[in-house]
Order: structure tokens, then sequence, then C-alpha cells
């Protein structure tokens, strides 16, 4: 397996954006998998440049896995995107993305080193392959540099009924709920329980086979879910706050997701 990984990592090259042709390549990106994929629409879609943006783009750190087999003048070598804002960064400026959703004053009054994770993506052709280990060992090199203490961010189910996904949120809600130090909550307005269906009635495996791979992935990595679902009709997902306190993590949490990958292209 690790000679597997080597070899697909080769054709691979990660890093944060520098140029605007960089930035421009992970918002064709993010256009290919959230508007034409999963049917996004609003505000922050360009139809005519194809592209996915938002004012905050300005601001976050966009960290991009690249396939070097793919020419750049196309836009479209990105493959791979996290979009990263750090706490000393948002709050001298234009503060977090997911504040419009959720009232996040457990994580600001925490005093801690925060670092906000959103718009990830990966292309199509890419998935199940070598590239989410790529960005999460990239992503793990960022927070080891950065000395950021609380990871947070907004992952997204697919549709806005949660009726359907409503064992997967309510296995959250009783098993994976943030503890009180933490716990953010959506805000009033837009506030949908995660609580819907009673514990007795939860079946794991149906629970786990409604929830996306991202969300498992952090959750076994120790992560915990905020107070309540977003519904978000302009991105077609519900979507629920993700945390991650690195002094919680388990040792062996922490060497999953601290491990280097081998042969970074």
């Amino acid at each position: 397996m690790a000679r597997d990984l080597h070899s697909q990592a080769r054709h691979f090259q990660i890093k944060l954006a520098e140029t605007d042709d960089e930035l421009i390549a992970a918002q064709r990106l993010r256009y290919r998998v959230f508007v034409e994929e999963l049917g996004a629409h609003g505000p922050t879609v360009d139809h005519a440049n194809r592209i996915e943006h938002d004012d905050f783009d300005s601001v976050y750190d966009h960290l991009l896995l690249i396939d070097t087999r793919r020419d750049p003048a196309n836009l479209d070598h990105v493959v791979g995107v996290y979009r990263l804002l750090r706490s000393d960064v948002a709050l001298a400026g234009p503060g977090f993305y997911s504040a419009h959703e959720y009232d996040l004053t457990p994580l600001l009054e925490s005093g801690r080193r925060l670092l906000e994770l959103g718009r990830s993506c990966v292309d199509a052709e890419h998935r199940g392959g070598v590239a989410m280990y790529l960005l999460w060992n990239a992503l793990a090199d960022y927070v080891l540099g950065h000395d950021i203490e609380i990871m947070f961010g907004v992952a997204s189910y697919h549709g806005t009924d949660p009726q359907k996904i409503a064992e997967s949120l309510s296995y959250l809600w009783q098993n994976h709920l943030a503890p009180p130090d933490m716990r953010v909550r959506v805000r009033e307005e837009y506030y949908q329980p995660l609580d819907l269906i009673p514990a007795d009635r939860i079946d794991r495996v149906r629970a786990m086979a409604q929830t996306p791979a991202l969300i498992k992935a952090y959750l076994r990595l120790g992560g915990f879910v905020g107070d309540g679902a977003f519904i978000d009709h302009d991105f077609n997902t519900t979507d629920v706050c993700l945390m991650m306190d690195t002094e919680r993590m388990s040792a062996r949490h922490k060497q999953a997701y601290t491990r280097r990958a081998g042969g970074r292209g």
C-alpha cells in the first residue's frame, strides 16, 4: 500500500496558492464540484467565468493539490483544495465565514489559536485515491507550523431535507456532540435540531451509511459537532459544524493525523 501511495503521489504537487491564476484554478475546481455536481447557485456562482468565489477568498490561505500531468494553461490542474483561515487573520479583518451560520462565541472566548477550514473538495477523477491523503498531511503540516489548537468548519450533507438524513444527524447528536466549552450553536433564526430520532431507534450502520465520507473521517480523528444544522439552500446542502481540539485528540488520533505522506509531489 505504501509503495502504491508513493507511485501515485509522484504525479502531484501540493502548495499554498501564490498567484491569481492558482486562485482562479481553485475557484474553477469549486465550480466543477459545488455547482456542476452538487447544484449550488446564488451570489457566489459566476457561470460566465465558471468559478465559485466570495469576498473571503482574498484573506484565506488556499491549500492546493495540483496534478502535474494537467496543463496549467487550462486552469484545471488544481484537483484538490482546502480554504484555511487562522484566527489572527480573521479577527484582524473580516471575521470567520461560518459566523453567519453559527454563534462561535465558545471558540472565540477560549483564547486559543483557531483555524477555520472550508470549501474543501477533490476533483471527481481523483476521489478514492491518494489525493485526500496528501491534502490531509499538508494540512497537518500547516496546523503544526502555526501552532493551531482548534480546527473547525462547516461540513455538508448533499440536499436540504433533514428528514432524509435524520438517522445520521441524530447519531451525531447522541454520540459526537461537542463538550460545552466548544459547543457552537446554529444561529437561532436558522436552527435545525439534530436530535430527530430517539437514541433507541437509531441504527448505527444505517446512520453511518447516510454520513458523508469527510464527516466520518473527522469523527475518526476525534472530531465533535456543534449544536444544530444549517440548511444552505444556495449550496443545496445541510451543514454541521465540526471541531477538532488537538489537545483532546488521543495519541492514536494524533499519530494518524500528523503522519507524513511518503514521497510528496
